[in-house]
């Protein structure tokens, strides 16, 4: 039971930096498929 809870925090807490992470290099589904046509705030 332990591991599988130290598993559940583990996949959260992947997500978690990973969003982040991909936010902050600029790899975000916004800035990845929008144009030069579409304006991104």
């Amino acid at each position: 039971m332990k591991m599988m809870f130290a598993g559940f925090a583990g996949i959260i807490v992947i997500g978690v930096v990973a969003y982040f992470g991909l936010h902050e290099m600029g790899f975000s589904s916004q800035q990845v498929y929008s144009s030069d046509n579409v304006r991104v705030d």
